[in-house]
């Protein structure tokens, strides 16, 4: 799969209190979560951020609370990829849960800029900066990760599964 957009980029230590802040656990309503997405860090995202924009971030990306709600909050807002030097176990794991791909590129991460245009191929691992012709190398997906995150997830991923035996 071939990902194209611009970049928000953030620090070290993005945690997931304030990429969908406590306040607005009321609701697992993707819609609602995507209006409140990183308003704790950047109060204007959901105005700026576009339908395929990356979030490039350093260390540690989705530390804190367990909560789904983050990676799904993202996914709603329009994000298609998140690259970091490296994330939270626990967010890694539920945003390839809910279909959001994330590599860990630590050279990429440091070098991108706020509002590089990325291209970036999930199927291979490659990272290119579109604005400076930079290029980086991520690990790819192994196969059955790749399709989990084509269908949008475990739930339709298991779904397909099911209702083929």
């Amino acid at each position: 799969m071939l990902l194209k957009g611009n970049v928000h980029k953030y620090g070290d230590h993005v945690d997931t209190d304030v990429i969908i802040p406590a306040r607005y656990l009321t609701s697992s309503e993707p819609t609602f979560l995507a209006a409140h997405c990183m308003e704790d860090i950047d109060e204007g995202f959901v105005n700026k951020v576009k339908k395929g924009d990356i979030i490039v971030a350093g260390r540690n990306f989705g530390c804190g609370s367990s909560r789904e709600h983050a990676p799904i909050a993202i996914v709603a807002a329009g994000v298609s990829c998140v690259i970091a030097e490296s994330f939270a176990r626990i967010f890694f794991r539920n945003a390839i849960n809910i279909g959001l791909p994330v590599l860990e590129c630590p050279a990429a991460a440091k070098a991108i800029k706020n509002g590089d245009e990325l291209g970036v191929d999930l199927a291979t691992g490659t990272v290119t900066n579109l604005s400076t012709k930079e290029t980086w190398q991520a690990s790819a997906f192994p196969g059955f990760m790749q399709e989990l995150i084509d269908m949008g997830g475990l739930v339709n991923y298991t779904k397909k599964q099911l209702s083929s035996k």
